[in-house]
């Protein structure tokens, strides 16, 4: 007898992607989840961006403008050259709306991506559909990977749709007066084409195993709401760093991002079992 490793089964993506549907028609049928949320996305991502704007581009030559304009001139030169307009609300409006704005945004996919991730296992076994999980044909990987993609599609897709408003609206307030449509900056395009996807993998890696081991989803909601604070963290620093000229630093980020991401997708996968679905074994 062969002392081999045997191999891990082949991924289905039919089933994988069953389980994936699954969830995601289960969450478009519970409005009492999705709207809190598609409220808030509204909030960050449009309400409040386009009434801080419209007043600062409107309010004109202020205290608080100037100050925050002469605040500017401390940094490096070539931050400096990167910030346009010619008057000093001209210069504010652009730094808030590159450097103070849109980091917030960051703030809505991974609410929606971690709160969808904390309910989705456990929430088999409370609502008592795990059993019907764990005897189905799907492998335990398919079952992990069909709820990553539930998790994650909802998160990005309001990053997209989201992030899209957001820079419509920059671009119709602001840019006007600093010569044209200049948003997404280059830096922006890197956070979230290459940062944000792994950020929000390495985050639900760690959110799935704690639905997985917890008992309830109030408590998984609770230990995930701890895992979103680093990228939140990143992403002013990503904005920091762009604003001081390290325009290199977002794709390092990205690329350990991705590494740590695809470690903790590999070990979260085992945190999925057919006990643990069936809630004999947490």
């Amino acid at each position: 007898m062969s002392d081999r490793p045997r191999k891990e089964p082949r991924i289905d993506r039919g089933r994988m992607w069953a389980v994936a549907r699954n969830d995601l028609r289960q969450l478009g049928h519970s409005p009492d989840f999705w709207a809190p949320m598609l409220v808030l996305a509204a909030l960050f991502f449009v309400v409040v961006p386009t009434i801080l704007l419209l007043t600062i581009t409107n309010i004109g030559s202020v205290g608080t403008v100037k100050n925050v304009s002469a605040a500017l001139e401390v940094l490096p030169q070539s931050a400096q050259q990167a910030i346009r307009g010619e008057s000093p609300t001209d210069r504010t409006s652009y730094a808030l709306a590159v450097y103070l704005f849109a980091p917030m945004a960051v703030i809505v996919p991974m609410t929606i991506s971690t709160a969808v991730g904390a309910n989705t296992i456990v929430g088999e076994k409370e609502k008592g559909t795990g059993e019907f999980l764990a005897h189905s044909p799907a492998s335990e990987r398919e079952i992990y990977l069909g709820k990553l993609i539930a998790s994650l599609v909802p998160g990005y897709l309001t990053t997209l749709i989201g992030f899209g408003c957001y820079s419509l609206a920059v671009n119709l307030i602001v840019g006007p007066h600093v010569g044209g449509w200049f948003f997404p900056t280059s830096a922006w395009w890197v956070l979230m084409l290459w940062v944000v996807p792994p950020f929000l993998a390495i985050t639900l890696s760690v959110v799935l195993r704690l639905s997985a081991r917890v008992k309830s989803a109030a408590a998984a909601q609770q230990a995930s709401g701890l895992v979103t604070l680093p990228l939140i963290m990143l992403s002013y620093a990503q904005s920091t760093g762009g604003l001081l000229g390290a325009g290199h630093a977002g794709l390092w980020v990205g690329a350990f991002a991705w590494v740590a991401a695809f470690l903790g997708l590999k070990r979260g996968a085992k945190a999925v079992t057919r006990p643990r679905l069936l809630g004999v074994d947490t």
